[in-house]
């Protein structure tokens, strides 16, 4: 199951996942996150920590990239901070070598060009260079955590492209996919007449496309 979700994941953009999200009424578009290099994508399941500031009793920036498994997306909230990162070049070479599927950090990184180089997806809210180390310090684990105003719990679906991160809650996976395939389809189709001749706004007209995200009111 989990290699179908992947795959179909795999063949949709954030867009028609963004649309579905709204259909279905769940809230998954992670707003401000975007990739170091457009041309990245990600999919795969969350693996989260979240980061406070260091306090009197200290504390480091976290040891778990050794553990994760190939295909995860690594998944830090630091909070929104522009002033500190937790993400560089070390776990950048070391996630690429596990075949880690990517990193989404609400925050910073920095090394942006080592993930460039490596075509490894980065998505966060910008990057620079001021290290994490004596600043933050992990708070947990696979915890629930925030990123972009969405809530991401351990084993959730990311998608990433150019136009930013979806995050998909787990047991609505197959929902979304199936909502996403049939919004990509219907504006296939107002494509399609289009080019046969009709207007954009007939063709919208036609096909519904004013309320393709519009949720759907169960009675």
């Amino acid at each position: 199951m989990t290699d179908d979700i992947r795959s179909e994941l795999s063949r949709l953009d954030t867009s028609h996942l963004s649309d579905a999200l709204d259909k279905l009424g769940l809230n998954g578009q992670c707003a401000g996150l975007l990739p170091l290099d457009r041309t990245t994508r990600l999919v795969g399941r969350a693996f989260t920590v979240r980061y406070v500031p260091v306090g009197d009793d200290g504390g480091t920036v976290g040891d778990y990239i050794d553990d994760l498994e190939p295909g995860t997306v690594v998944v830090l909230d630091n909070a929104g901070r522009l002033d500190t990162t937790v993400w560089g070049d070390l776990l950048t070479a070391t996630a690429s070598h596990k075949g880690l599927a990517g990193t989404v950090i609400d925050g910073v990184c920095r090394d942006s060009d080592c993930a460039v180089e490596l075509s490894y997806p980065v998505f966060s809210r910008s990057r620079w260079m001021r290290t994490g180390k004596d600043r933050v310090r992990v708070d947990g684990y696979n915890v629930p955590v925030n990123i972009g105003g969405v809530r991401v719990e351990q084993g959730d679906w990311l998608v990433g492209d150019a136009d930013g991160v979806v995050s998909i809650p787990t047991r609505q996976a197959a929902a979304v996919i199936e909502t996403a395939i049939r919004i990509r389809e219907t504006e296939d189709r107002i494509r399609g007449a289009v080019r046969a001749g009709h207007s954009l706004v007939a063709a919208r007209e036609l096909h519904g496309y004013h309320t393709l995200q519009t949720r759907e009111v169960t009675r």
